[in-house]
């Protein structure tokens, strides 16, 4: 069984959309504020696809352990 792992960082928000690696981390907090999480809480690769309408499948392609 291979897992993936589940979340997602600023450097691969920067991988992902070509834009800086401080524009992820400002992506992030926009959608924690919307989902209600607390700053400390990690953002899955799940809740970034529904937020920007990303395929998760395209999603995990771009992660790299």
């Amino acid at each position: 069984m291979i897992l993936k792992r589940t979340v997602i960082y600023p450097k691969d928000i920067q991988r992902i959309t070509g834009k800086s690696e401080r524009t992820g981390r400002r992506l992030l907090e926009k959608i924690r504020e919307r989902r209600g999480k607390e700053k400390h809480q990690l953002i899955t690769v799940s809740e970034f696809a529904d937020y920007t309408g990303i395929d998760a499948e395209t999603v995990h392609e771009y992660l790299t352990d």
